[in-house]
């Protein structure tokens, strides 16, 4: 599923930025940027997490386990990865995040669909209808005094989907939006704040978990920018919007 996500972003990048006049080869270009960046800062990311807040964890454990691909992590190590390649290549950084900006709602959309079967990355027990058990997920869903099997918010198919429709409304909005990275920044992290209140992870800034803090910081900064650019750019005009 995270090569999935990669090739979908890379052709969604590559038609976004054929939109706004640059080569859409250089989209493919910049994902092996994207790739690597974004698997080692998704892995990284989650051996410090781990290392932190688990006590019987060791850098083996969590370096070499089939799961922990951190989404936070993989959009750090992909964003520098993929702006060291873009500044290599001399492309103008504004439009190069613009037409990521679709790609990313999409592949992030995807690649949780990943996280979902290895069983990763679920929410707290709960009785819903759609609730689902992992046994052999990381870790396994099971009472470790009973050792029986008990349900979970899949919180990974919650964000697929929140992301999809959000991919598809910054697709509608390319050409129309003054700063659509920031769009994406923001909408993204709205779903985050949202998906965390059902996920189990503690408390890192007063009620805030690590991932909410990050996602109200998203909140921000894509605010901020889109403010920024709506006052400093120049208007679009109407053959681009089409």
């Amino acid at each position: 599923m995270v090569a999935v996500a990669f090739l979908v972003g890379g052709w969604l990048s590559a038609r976004s930025l054929e939109k706004s006049g640059i080569d859409g080869q250089n989209a493919w270009d910049l994902l092996t940027w994207c790739v690597i960046g974004g698997l080692l800062g998704a892995k990284l990311w989650f051996v410090a997490e781990e290392l932190t807040r688990e006590p019987t964890a060791t850098l083996a454990s969590t370096l070499f386990s089939r799961g922990g691909l951190t989404w936070y992590g993989g959009f750090l190590g992909g964003a520098i990865g993929g702006l060291l390649g873009a500044r290599a290549r001399k492309l103008p950084l504004l439009q190069v995040v613009n037409a990521a900006a679709p790609a990313l709602a999409a592949s992030q959309a995807i690649g949780r669909i990943g996280c979902f079967l290895v069983g990763d990355d679920y929410g707290v027990r709960t009785n819903v209808a759609w609730a689902v058990s992992f046994p052999k997920g990381l870790p396994p869903t099971l009472d470790p005094v009973t050792g029986a099997a008990f349900s979970v918010h899949p919180t990974m198919l919650y964000e697929t989907l929140w992301l999809t429709p959000v991919a598809l409304l910054l697709w509608l909005r390319r050409g129309r939006s003054p700063f659509l990275f920031g769009e994406y920044l923001v909408l993204a992290g709205i779903g985050r704040l949202w998906i965390e209140v059902f996920r189990r992870n503690p408390d890192f800034v007063g009620v805030f978990s690590n991932a909410q803090v990050v996602a109200l910081s998203c909140i921000v900064l894509g605010s901020a920018g889109w403010l920024w650019q709506r006052a400093h750019a120049a208007p679009v005009s109407s053959s681009a919007a089409k």
